[in-house]
């Protein structure tokens, strides 16, 4: 099962992955900014009755770590990041008095990934790649059984992530495209950090910020 949640004023889609035969699950990217959220998102893995196993995080712009606090209290699981992106993610304080947004709780990482890594729980496992240029320790995660990748802000149905920001660099961003998301096959579902998923084959055809490079 893989059930999305849009948090934010930044519409930012926090997904939760269960395995269905053991209801263990990850949550990754908790981007529930209102307590509302928060509680919509404790609610749904309360009456699904699924098992927290890992926090994981395709990257740390303060839209997908809004939640890191609130869901390693209300879980007791650790959050796991790569190491590359701590810069970013000890600035979201910063980040978030800029933009005006009270209430965020910082939070500690407790574990880095890195590319390779597996995390298993219940049938299921996510393999780790690195993806950087959005985010310099930007992470994805595939899941190779069923034909999917939670890729975070790195490729968008008919769009790319931003690279406009600090730290981002877009030569690198459009490398992980090609080299890492392209070189899976078209069938597999990319579930991104915004907007509806897509499939690897649409966007290989029809992505106009990719093919124009």
């Amino acid at each position: 099962m893989i059930q999305a949640f849009e948090f934010s004023p930044f519409h930012e889609n926090t997904y939760v992955i269960a395995d269905d035969a053991t209801g263990e699950a990850v949550l990754i990217d908790p981007g529930c900014y209102e307590q509302v959220e928060k509680e919509a998102l404790g609610q749904f893995i309360e009456q699904h009755k699924l098992k927290i196993k890992y926090l994981l995080l395709t990257h740390s712009h303060l839209d997908h770590v809004f939640g890191v606090a609130y869901v390693k209290r209300k879980f007791g699981v650790k959050a796991y990041l790569h190491e590359l992106d701590m810069v970013i993610y000890n600035d979201v304080p910063t980040r978030c008095a800029l933009y005006g947004l009270r209430g965020y709780e910082p939070s500690e990482i407790d574990e880095f990934l890195k590319e390779g890594d597996q995390f298993r729980f219940g049938n299921t496992v996510l393999d780790v790649i690195f993806v950087p240029g959005h985010a310099p320790g930007h992470v994805a995660f595939v899941n190779h059984a069923e034909r999917y990748i939670v890729g975070g802000d790195v490729l968008f149905n008919g769009s790319v992530g931003r690279t406009d920001f600090p730290y981002c660099n877009h030569a690198d961003l459009i490398d992980s495209i090609r080299t890492q998301f392209f070189t899976l096959p078209d069938d597999y579902t990319v579930y991104a950090g915004h907007m509806e998923p897509t499939t690897i084959g649409k966007e290989k055809r029809t992505n106009p910020f990719v093919n124009a490079m």
